[in-house]
C-alpha cells in the first residue's frame, strides 16, 4: 500500500495558484480584473480537497475499526455518493457506489466502506480503475469471503462536451471470491435494485 504524503503546503497552494492564473490568461481572460484576483487561489484550494484522496490511506481507514465477529452473510453499503475527477479531461464524473462483502470472521464499521470509496474517488480517475481499487481495498484488508463493487454515474467530459449525451450513464462492476457465482451476484443486483 502506498504511503500517505503530507498535508498540501503553503508552497504547494502557491505553486498551484500560479498555474491557475497562467490557465486565466492563456485562454484569454484578465486575471487582474475584480472577479478574477481570488480565483487563482480558490482554484488551487478546491484542487486540493478534491484530489485529497492521495494523502489517505483506504486500508487504514479498514484497520481503523476491524472487529472479529462470525457473520458470514452479505453485507451491503449501497447509495454511497461520491464525486471524482476524469484524468483524461479534469471534468467530474459523479454517481453512486455500491459494495458488497461477505465476511470470513472480520467486518469493518459501514462508515468505512463509505470512506474508502470516498478516498479512491479523491484521486484523478477512471470509473473502471476506480472500481477495482475499491474492491482490491475491501478483499486484501478484510480477507473476506468475498467483494462485489457496483458503481454507476455520469460523466461531465460526456455531457459538457465531446458527444454531449446529458442523461448517459456508465455502469462499472467487478467483484472475487464468492461473488464469481452467478447467484451470489444476482442476490447483490436484486438487493441494491430495490428503493
Amino acid at each position: 500500500m502506498e504511503k500517505e504524503k503530507p498535508a498540501s503546503s503553503p508552497e504547494i497552494l502557491q505553486g498551484l495558484a500560479s498555474h491557475y492564473k497562467a490557465v486565466i490568461e492563456l485562454i484569454g481572460e484578465n486575471p487582474t480584473r475584480e472577479g478574477l484576483l481570488k480565483t487563482p487561489e480558490r482554484m488551487a484550494k478546491s484542487m486540493q480537497f478534491l484530489m485529497r484522496g492521495y494523502n489517505q490511506d483506504p486500508e487504514a481507514i479498514i484497520r481503523s475499526a476491524m472487529f472479529t465477529e462470525d457473520y458470514r452473510q452479505m453485507v451491503i453499503v449501497k447509495d454511497i455518493d461520491f464525486y471524482s475527477m476524469c484524468e483524461h479531461h479534469m471534468l467530474p464524473f459523479f454517481g453512486q457506489a455500491h459494495v458488497a462483502y461477505i465476511p470470513n470472521k472480520k467486518i469493518t464499521g459501514l462508515s468505512k466502506i463509505a470512506r474508502v470509496v470516498d478516498v479512491f474517488a479523491r484521486r484523478m480517475q477512471v470509473q473502471e480503475r476506480l472500481t477495482t481499487q475499491i474492491k482490491e481495498c475491501i478483499q486484501n484488508t478484510l480477507n473476506p469471503l468475498g467483494v462485489m463493487v457496483v458503481i454507476e454515474a455520469q460523466h461531465m467530459c460526456m455531457q459538457m462536451r465531446g458527444v454531449e449525451k446529458q442523461h448517459s450513464v456508465t455502469t462499472t462492476s467487478d467483484f472475487t471470491g464468492i461473488f464469481e457465482q452467478a447467484k451470489t451476484r444476482e442476490e447483490f443486483i436484486s438487493l441494491i435494485s430495490k428503493k
